[in-house]
């Protein structure tokens, strides 16, 4: 065991203090910045638009940019992504001061800003396996969505103390400090290189972007389960974001009793989280996934059926489907990191993001004319029905059902 084995902790707890501010802070920004688009236009379609502008890159330039983060050093990468989103959040505060702050010029900052965590976050996933032992992975990925969750819960009310106190450029500014931070101890932090790194060659884009789709292509059991995955993202991200019509709308609530539905569902995450790190999973990883989808499953079909009085049911199961959340997540990245090789890694995981995020525009435009025309609660009870249907195709496909000992077969062979 070499000395970066044995420091792996150190390792990893610097680079996760440094993500912990920068995710905190751009999470405090998110909110504000919707705050500020609802003020200034009171417009269903431009928060729509700055929603989009937030995964459209992802979803896709992901297989293109997962060439780049398997042929050039990782950690470089990372550093120049959080350069370039801090870069991006300084126009907006330079904007700010000069009175010319405009609407669509904070739609370009987002997408600029979409652009850099579309480098950053699969190359961050890529990175975890070379620091992290695998059989800690999972407890890791506890680790990152504990802190996640608790970004969730305080990020609403410090934002709304900041957006109250401050303008928006002083909140654009602590998201400067913020990436700023990640950029320090990303910097401090060893990582080890990979061999394509000393020999690059020329880099062929579109080429190299097949190579990782045919490298998916060959574990049809992790293949299935980010096609399984895509149906999940379908159910639930349209979920997401008729959470408030369906405190205020459905159970004829306030700004207020949606809040509470969103800080108790980030309080359940933390709980699933905490769990998750303590416990690491069932020993066939993909039977928590199942358990997970399940109980999600059973907690939207529950919030479907309630009847109009029915909120405090609601806020329990909202509480239910947060707990749920971690134990796919947790499970389902540090499988995809375990089942392949360190130099497809970046382009895995671009793809099988894009793959997922696809879906998502999608589910949002038929859950809106769906929800429109039969209830946003009855939208409910079909996500539901998906994430049933993602956990019956979990255990009825046996390479699905066995991915995860194939991906102890391959860390077998490569010790």
């Amino acid at each position: 065991m070499n000395a970066l084995q044995r420091n792996w902790k150190q390792n990893f707890f610097m680079i996760w203090a440094g993500q912990a501010f920068s995710q905190f802070s751009s999470a405090v920004l998110q909110f504000a910045i919707v705050w500020y688009l609802t003020d200034q236009t009171g417009s269903a379609l431009v928060l729509t638009a700055a929603m989009m502008m937030g995964f459209l890159p992802q979803g896709v330039l992901g297989p293109f940019i997962g060439v780049f983060i398997d042929r050039y050093n990782r950690k470089r990468i990372m550093i120049l992504s959080d350069l370039l989103i801090s870069a991006a959040s300084l126009v907006m505060v330079i904007a700010g001061w000069t009175g010319t702050l405009s609407t669509e010029l904070i739609l370009v900052v987002l997408f600029f800003r979409s652009i850099g965590s579309a480098f950053h976050t699969p190359c961050l996933q890529a990175v975890t396996p070379q620091i992290v032992p695998e059989d800690q992975l999972t407890r890791c990925a506890g680790y990152s969505q504990a802190l996640e969750s608790v970004s969730q819960i305080l990020s609403p009310v410090l934002a709304a103390v900041f957006y109250s106190s401050w303008s928006l450029s002083g909140i654009i500014f602590l998201d400067v400090l913020g990436a700023l931070a990640a950029v320090f101890t990303l910097a401090i932090t060893e990582i080890p290189k990979l061999p394509e790194e000393e020999n690059r060659g020329k880099v062929h884009v579109l080429r190299e972007a097949m190579e990782g789709f045919l490298i998916l292509k060959t574990n049809k059991g992790m293949l299935g389960l980010v096609l399984i995955s895509t149906l999940y993202t379908l159910a639930l991200m349209p979920t997401s974001a008729l959470f408030p019509l369906m405190s205020m709308s459905y159970f004829h609530g306030t700004s207020t009793n949606a809040s509470v539905v969103e800080v108790v569902f980030s309080i359940g995450l933390l709980f699933g989280s905490l769990i998750l790190s303590k416990w690491g999973g069932t020993k066939n990883r993909i039977y928590t996934i199942v358990g997970s989808f399940l109980l999600m499953s059973f907690s939207l079909f529950i919030s479907g059926l309630l009847p109009e009085h029915g909120f405090a049911a609601f806020v329990f199961c909202s509480w239910l489907m947060g707990v749920s959340g971690p134990f796919y997540w947790g499970i389902y990245t540090p499988l995809l990191q375990s089942s392949f090789e360190a130099k497809y890694l970046g382009r895995v995981l671009s793809l099988s993001g894009s793959i997922r995020l696809i879906s998502g525009p999608v589910g949002l435009s038929v859950s809106g004319v769906f929800a429109e025309r039969f209830g946003v609660e009855k939208w409910f009870i079909i996500a539901g029905w998906l994430v049933f249907i993602a956990s019956f195709l979990c255990l009825a496909i046996p390479a699905v059902r066995n991915c995860d000992r194939q991906a102890e077969g391959q860390a077998g062979d490569g010790q």
